[in-house]
C-alpha cells in the first residue's frame, strides 16, 4: 500500500476518478430520458470507483481542486452551447482517457496483492462503463466529425495567424493585411472542403461496400451510418473560417501590429488544444504547451520570411 500511495499515477486516478463522478452528477442533472438513466447508473459505477482508488491511494479527501472547478465549468457551459451532443462527446472522451490510463495502473500492480481487486474494477470500467457509454454514444454521435470541426478550427487559427504576422512584416499597413489575410482565409476553407469533400466520399464508398456485405450476409444486420460528404465538407469549411476570424479580428478593428493578433489567437489555439486533447484522450498539459510552442515558431518564422521579402523586394506600401 505504500507503493501506491507515494504513485503519482494512483493519486492522479483518484482526482480523475472524482472529476469524472462530479462530472456525470452535473450532467444527470441536464439530460432527461434515456441519456439521464445512462448517467445515473454510471453515477453508480463511478462511486465504487472513487472509493476503491481513494482507500488504494490512502487519500481522505477527493473534493475537486481549482483547475478541475474550472475545467467542470468550461464543459457545462460546452454542453449548454452545443447540447446533448457534447455530453456524448464528454463520455467517450473520459472513457478514451480511463483506458489509457488503466492499463498502465494494470501492469504495475497486477502482481501484487491487490490484483484481484483491482482485475474487478478494470472490468467494470473497460465492461459495464465502456458497454453503457458506447451504446449511448455509438448511435448518436459522430465523434470523427466532431474532431474534424475542431481541426479545422485550429487550423484556420495557426495558419491566418501566421500569414497574418508574415503581411504585417512585409507591408505594415493593415489594410494591406486585412485584404490579404482574408484571401488566404477563404482559399483555405475552400481547400479544407475541397480534400475533406474527396476523402468523406472515399470513406462513403467504403461505407457502402460494408453495408451491402452486411445485408447480403444477414439481412438483419445493423448497417453503419453513411457519411454525408457535402455537409462534412462544409462543416469543416466553416470551422476553418471561423478560426480564420480570431488572427484577422484584430486587424479589422484597427490593430497596427501583429501583437493583438498573436494574443487573441494564442488564447484561443490553447482553449482550442485543450478541448482537442481532452476529447482525443491525450496530456492536456502536454499537448497545449507543444501546440503554443509551434504557433510561436510559425509566428516567429513566418513574420522572419515577412521582413526578408520586404528588404530584398523593397516593398513600400
Amino acid at each position: 500500500m505504500t507503493q501506491a500511495r507515494n504513485d503519482t499515477l494512483v493519486s492522479k486516478t483518484v482526482r480523475d476518478e472524482a472529476f469524472a463522478m462530479a462530472l456525470y452528477l452535473r450532467l444527470r442533472d441536464i439530460e432527461t430520458g434515456e441519456v439521464h438513466n445512462i448517467l445515473t447508473q454510471l453515477v453508480a459505477v463511478e462511486r465504487g470507483h472513487v472509493a476503491f482508488w481513494a482507500n488504494f491511494a490512502g487519500v481522505e479527501d477527493v473534493s475537486l481542486d481549482r483547475g478541475q472547478r474550472f475545467r467542470l465549468g468550461v464543459l457545462l457551459l460546452l454542453r449548454r452551447i452545443f447540447g446533448v451532443g457534447m455530453t456524448f462527446l464528454i463520455l467517450e472522451a473520459v472513457e478514451i482517457y480511463g483506458i489509457n490510463k488503466y492499463w498502465v495502473l494494470w501492469e504495475r500492480y497486477k502482481d501484487t496483492s491487490h490484483g484481484p481487486r483491482m482485475r474487478s474494477i478494470l472490468q467494470d470500467e473497460f465492461g459495464h462503463e465502456d458497454q453503457l457509454v458506447a451504446n449511448l454514444t455509438g448511435r448518436r454521435l459522430n465523434a470523427e466529425r466532431v474532431r474534424d470541426i475542431f481541426l479545422g478550427l485550429n487550423d484556420g487559427l495557426v495558419e491566418v495567424l501566421g500569414s497574418v504576422s508574415g503581411f504585417y512584416a512585409s507591408f505594415g499597413d493593415p489594410v494591406y493585411v486585412l485584404v490579404a489575410s482574408l484571401t488566404v482565409a477563404v482559399a483555405g476553407s475552400i481547400s479544407m472542403a475541397a480534400g475533406v469533400l474527396a476523402s468523406s466520399r472515399s470513406q462513403l464508398e467504403v461505407q457502402r461496400v460494408e453495408n451491402a456485405k452486411r445485408t447480403f450476409f444477414d439481412p438483419e444486420s445493423e448497417l453503419m451510418p453513411e457519411t454525408r460528404p457535402l455537409s462534412a465538407a462544409m462543416a469543416v469549411a466553416a470551422s476553418y473560417l471561423l478560426g480564420a476570424l480570431f488572427p484577422i479580428l484584430p486587424v479589422l478593428l484597427g490593430a497596427v501590429s501583429p501583437l493583438w493578433s498573436m494574443l487573441v489567437s494564442g488564447i484561443m489555439v490553447a482553449l482550442v488544444t485543450m478541448l482537442l486533447s481532452f476529447l482525443s484522450g491525450m496530456n492536456v498539459r502536454v499537448r497545449v504547451l507543444q501546440n503554443v510552442l509551434l504557433v510561436a515558431v510559425a509566428v516567429a518564422i513566418t513574420y522572419g520570411l515577412g521582413t526578408l521579402v520586404k528588404q530584398f523586394w523593397q516593398i513600400t506600401v
